[in-house]
């Protein structure tokens, strides 16, 4: 995640851009969310409160959008030349899914809360709205994965890595 995080670090710095706006704007990023966040942070020397918080929000901002409006957004793509984008999202998505099925809301949290590759607030939104989950069920499960994300992230960027590279 290093190699995507500090070219990003590079290009919005070198416009001028404050380092706590540039953890905010890579933690919207899906993909790299809060952990491209939290490690950015780091390398910007942010001391870890405001690192959490900043990641935090910005990486929880889109997720009641993508819950409320991807499905209306996907069907509008599937009559433009992004046809063949939407349904590989989809078929991410369904794949993802099956691990949440199962547990639902559980399902969810545990799967937005482990800070593994493919797996995170927006991948958690977009597997809760395929699966036609209520905004009441699906947003607490997420909000609460991002949180305990964040606090993993939190305790191994500044925790472990933090010893190594301090």
């Amino acid at each position: 995640m290093e190699t995507i995080v500090q070219p990003l670090i590079d290009f919005l710095s070198s416009h001028g851009i404050p380092r706590e706006l540039i953890v905010f704007i890579i933690s919207l990023f899906p993909i790299l969310e809060l952990r491209g966040g939290i490690i950015a942070a780091m390398f910007l020397q942010i001391d870890w409160p405001t690192a959490f918080v900043i990641c935090l929000i910005g990486n929880l901002l889109p997720i009641p959008f993508i819950l409320l409006f991807i499905r209306k957004i996907f069907e509008w793509m599937k009559n433009t030349r992004f046809v063949k984008l939407v349904h590989r999202l989809e078929a991410k998505a369904a794949a993802k899914s099956k691990k949440v099925e199962k547990y639902k809301k559980l399902g969810l949290f545990l799967f937005v809360a482990i800070p593994l590759p493919g797996t995170g607030g927006w991948t958690g939104a977009l597997v809760a709205a395929l699966m036609n989950m209520k905004l009441k069920d699906s947003l607490p499960s997420i909000l609460l994965g991002v949180l305990v994300a964040g606090f993993i992230m939190t305790l191994l960027s500044y925790g472990v890595l933090g010893t190594l590279l301090g």
